[in-house]
């Protein structure tokens, strides 16, 4: 049975280690291509059949959680949510912490304590026992199971003392219900910190979220983007967002495409021209046929790239995972220890151990080694996208962070792609007006930046047309295609010909015509050059073209290292080389150079590039924008900076914090307090990616 791919909603994961729990029960269930994304509350896999998938669901919520139909409308109960929650516990855990200092004598009464406690007890006990619980059955003990059994502990402890009536220094309610209400406290922030993580997915779901005016026999009928069949007319007027993607069919407009480019420069869009969903009109409107909808739009296409990028780990998230995964059990252990050292060894009191022993367990905090990541990721990610750079991977980052070498395909990628026809030399007695309509004829069936150009170059000269019954693109070489009469053409330039014309077309093996072509270089490749210098960055020109051009260009922007006229299976050996000397990223846009792309430790796509191209690189530049480069590369740099930097916060304060509790110089109502911020300190590091300058 083929595998399907199942997408559902999850609520009540509020870390990595939830995540963590739902991705080992998918696999013994012998899932595939599982993604758990916590901050987003989505979990997607591959089920061949073998286990249904109610069975599934009843197992995931097993763990505590809940599979909803849909977020939007999901309503979380008034008593479920952490808000309301913390706002109860901290009610009645004001004057339990305050009975000090307040003047109210029956405060100190055991029996009062008591009936304070046991509200915010067990509000603890379901929220964090109930967690603690399914995480133990998940096989990845979480760090609700060291706050349960830390308040469960003084709980316990205090309520002896009081049935035994043993006097004030066995109470400790205050401490209980302190430790439960700041972890709520603590978690309260931590969810809306993860949130703001998320925004940049979350902005992009928002903008798929419009109305579309479709035109039925000259009526209009105002629907939910979600309703729009391929095919359909849509009026979008000025100031609308484009609901999905299509063609202009009628009017002109001037297009904000900055939610996909980062672009703040208008688009003109006229007839026949693309347009994308989600993109807004400023000026004008237009008629348009929807051409792709639903999960095949770009935007939809975007939103998918980035919640795979955003599940996948770099390999610097391995330590902290594989210390996380046993972390809680060590921590049990070592309070454990702590107090039977401070009990029996120092022959200190019972009280004292205890609170050395639950100080112990309050303070650790595993969810900061698990959220170190994770949410760097999300922000930087956001980041990129934002700025119309669009990066598959997590695991990308820490490629990038190191890169020695950059290696640019030249056409397209450096140079405009934009040709100019210098000359067209016809062999024998063809006319022009026939080469012309052979040229386009072939060309139309290429997505190559030449191909293109010549159509626009020709289109305005007279030409005959003509029918083919196949075309072929063969990478690096060329078209080959036959028409209806049975002949047989060949469009492309191999090694052999003269330097002054780039380009051959044959028919039937005999030579038609030259064409002599040339493009423009980028303006801001010269400085694009000078810039990865500045990073130790070594640029190197890689393309199929002719040598004398390729040192031509090379030359005037500053690149010192060229390989000219290389076939697809020669740009794999040159990137095999400079791999071997360094991280090696690969920057392209033609079929030919997709293996190439696939082949470096990270290949880069330029958005007007070829589908092949795109699905062969790991990050695309949705504007050809040569600046977007640099900014990825410090993007990358900088988001793999925070992540080394929340690691280093969550190892240090755990290293630091739990010795210093298990000597006892630790109150557990201030470990409870320090545990619940070290959270928000790795996220607010994160979130600092958001508006910090790069350099």
């Amino acid at each position: 049975m083929a595998e399907q791919l199942i997408e559902l909603n999850v609520t009540g994961m509020h870390c990595s280690n939830c995540a963590m729990s739902v991705h080992k029960l998918l696999e013994k269930k012998g899932m595939h291509n599982i993604l758990v994304d916590f901050a987003g509350e989505e979990v997607k896999f591959s089920n061949d059949g073998s286990v249904a998938l109610p069975e599934i669901v009843k197992d995931i919520e097993g763990l505590g959680f809940k599979v909803v139909e849909d977020q939007a409308t999901h309503a979380i109960p008034f008593y479920e949510k952490v808000e309301n929650k913390f706002i109860f516990c901290a009610i009645l855990t004001a004057p339990l912490l305050l009975h000090m200092v307040l003047p109210w004598h029956f405060l100190h009464n055991p029996i009062v304590q008591l009936v304070l406690c046991i509200p915010v007890f067990l509000v603890g006990c379901l929220h964090f026992g109930k967690s603690a619980v399914n995480s133990i059955r998940g096989g990845v003990p979480n760090m609700d199971v060291l706050i349960f059994v830390g308040s469960t502990a003084a709980f316990v402890y205090s309520l002896v003392g009081t049935v035994k009536n043993l006097g004030a220094q066995y109470q400790f309610y205050e401490t209980c219900a302190t430790i439960i209400t700041l972890v709520l406290l603590g978690n309260v922030l931590e969810k809306r910190s993860v949130t703001q993580t998320t925004s940049a997915v979350k902005d992009l779901i928002k903008i798929q979220q419009v109305n579309a005016n479709r035109v039925i026999n000259g009526a209009i009928e105002v629907i939910n983007a979600k309703e729009v069949r391929p095919g359909d007319t849509l009026l979008v007027n000025q100031g609308d967002k484009i609901p999905v993607d299509g063609e202009v069919l009628s009017g002109n407009a001037s297009v904000d495409e900055s939610m996909l480019t980062g672009e703040s420069i208008p688009v003109e869009k006229g007839k026949y021209d693309k347009v994308i969903g989600g993109t807004i009109i400023q000026h004008g409107n237009i008629h348009m046929l929807a051409t792709k909808v639903g999960s095949n739009t770009v935007l939809a296409q975007i939103i998918d790239l980035m919640k795979k990028a955003q599940a996948a780990k770099p390999p610097v998230q391995k330590l902290g995972d594989q210390v996380a995964a046993i972390f809680v059990p060590a921590v049990i252990l070592i309070s454990l220890v702590t107090f039977a050292l401070t009990y029996f060894a120092t022959h200190t009191s019972m009280q004292t151990a205890l609170m050395n022993a639950v100080a112990v367990l309050v303070i650790s905090c595993p969810c900061a080694m698990g959220l170190a990541t994770p949410t760097a990721v999300m922000v930087g990610l956001g980041r990129a996208a934002k700025n119309g750079i669009l990066i598959k991977g997590g695991d990308t980052v820490e490629a990038v962070a190191h890169t020695k070498y950059v290696v640019f395909d030249k056409t397209g990628t450096l140079t405009t792609g934009k040709f100019r026809i210098n000359e067209i030399k016809i062999e024998g007695e063809n006319s022009p007006e026939q080469v012309r309509g052979i040229i386009t004829a072939i060309e139309e069936r290429s997505s190559h930046p030449i191909a293109k150009s010549l159509i626009s170059e020709l289109k305005a000269l007279p030409q005959n047309k003509v029918i083919l019954k196949s075309a072929k693109e063969e990478k690096g070489l060329g078209m080959r295609a036959e028409d209806a009469n049975g002949n047989h053409y060949f469009l492309g330039s191999g090694k052999s010909g003269d330097d002054g014309f780039n380009i051959s077309l044959y028919k039937n093996q005999e030579p038609l015509a030259q064409i002599s072509i040339d493009d423009e270089i980028k303006p801001d490749a010269a400085n694009l050059v000078a810039q990865l210098k500045k990073m130790n960055i070594t640029p190197v020109l890689l393309s199929g073209d002719k040598n004398a051009r390729c040192h031509k260009v090379a030359r005037l922007i500053g690149i010192d290292d060229v390989h000219g006229e290389m076939l697809p299976e020669e740009k794999l050996q040159v990137i095999d080389i400079y791999r071997q000397k360094g991280k090696t990223i690969m920057i392209g846009d033609g079929i030919n150079d997709a293996p190439a792309l696939t082949r470096a430790d990270v290949g880069v796509s330029m958005n007007d590039a070829s589908q092949v191209a795109i699905q062969s690189a790991r990050v695309i530049l949705l504007n050809t924008d040569l600046h977007s480069v640099v900014k990825f590369l410090q993007i990358s740099r900088h988001t793999l900076l925070t992540i080394r930097q929340n690691l280093f916060w969550a190892f240090a304060y755990n290293i630091v914090a739990i010795p210093v509790a298990a000597l006892g110089f630790l109150n557990p109502m201030v470990g409870a307090f320090a545990m619940a911020f070290s959270d928000v300190v790795v996220i607010g590091n994160s979130l600092r990616l958001k508006g910090k300058k790069l350099s």
